[in-house]
């Protein structure tokens, strides 16, 4: 049983090593021929076996075997230069094989010519911008809201894109959906007391989150040879069930927040006044006839509405 056991572990080392490298095959520059030059040859050679044979043919004597061969050996040779041509447009690229194995990826635009029996394989460079659907997930504080994202990405390596993964399309979008969701469970939506101060949310740190994402995105696309260009947010609200109870929180603070200002503001007009009449001697004001001028005035600098003047016949104590 020992022996078993030690001659099997060695071979599970060395399967490892094998599946690892298949999985990173990287991309191979592979420099092809200028197909214009190749196709001049081909031509030359149809050309010129066409019309040796028609030579033979205006010919009443029988031509030797060795003309006849050499003749269908020009003709099959440029048949067979013909079938290496393709073309290439700008921003694409065309993975080379040769029997199965990987042979290396030409990025050369124009007419190009390599091995007829290399299989050929195009892949598009461009940049691509995917838009994803907005995606209900729950934030840092477990709220429901809808997040969606625009995606700039292109391939950057051919090999990994083909290769390595099954299909590089469904990849990238299973693979930024998974990276939005990720992303929104790490940030709450908004501001709180149950956050800390200066602590980055989706709805203020737009720049932080996009580079967040960018980040993430990058390094789930790296097992595909995927380059991401750009990603920002375009979509982000709560979901329908808590919609309207956040929007009357917002509506709330915000109230709060105008009232601080205003009782503050209110205030320092208050002071300014008391102020100025102590200084200018105008009235001499005991504390009781302060705090009903400090009362006054902070309903009428405060009040939403208009103040009804009421005038006293009297004095204060009567």
């Amino acid at each position: 049983m020992n022996n078993v056991n030690k001659s099997a572990e060695p071979a599970s080392h060395s399967a490892n090593p094998a599946s690892t490298k298949r999985m990173l095959l990287k991309e191979r520059n592979l420099t092809s021929w200028n197909g214009y030059v190749m196709f001049a040859i081909a031509l030359a050679l149809i050309a010129g076996a066409a019309y040796l044979m028609f030579q033979l043919a205006n010919q009443n004597q029988e031509p030797p075997l060795s003309s006849l061969f050499l003749r269908f050996a020009m003709i099959a040779v440029g048949v067979f230069i013909l079938k290496g041509f393709y073309m290439l447009q700008p921003n694409e690229a065309a993975l080379l094989t040769l029997f199965g194995g990987y042979m290396g990826s030409d990025r050369s635009e124009g007419l190009r010519w390599v091995n007829p029996f290399y299989g050929k394989r195009k892949i598009s460079l461009r940049a691509r911008t995917m838009n994803t659907a907005p995606l209900k997930v729950n934030d840092k504080r477990g709220n429901p809201i809808e997040i969606g994202a625009a995606i700039v990405w292109r391939v950057q390596d051919t090999a990994l894109a083909i290769y390595n993964v099954d299909d590089y399309d469904r990849f990238v979008n299973v693979q930024a959906e998974a990276a939005i969701r990720h992303l929104a469970s790490q940030y709450a939506y908004d501001d709180g007391e149950d956050l800390a101060e200066g602590e980055t949310t989706l709805r203020a740190g737009v720049e932080i989150v996009a580079g967040a994402l960018r980040n993430e995105l990058h390094l789930r696309f790296a097992a595909a040879g995927i380059e991401v260009e750009d990603a920002k947010l375009t979509h982000l609200a709560y979901a329908a069930e808590i919609a309207q109870v956040m929007l009357r929180r917002q509506q709330a603070e915000a109230i709060i927040s105008a009232r601080k200002k205003i009782v503050h503001g209110a205030v320092s007009m208050v002071e300014a006044a008391l102020q100025g009449l102590s200084e200018r001697k105008i009235v001499e004001l005991d504390d009781e006839r302060k705090a009903a001028m400090v009362s006054n005035l902070l309903v009428v600098l405060c009040s939403d509405k208009e103040t009804q003047p009421v005038v006293n016949t009297g004095t204060l104590y009567n």
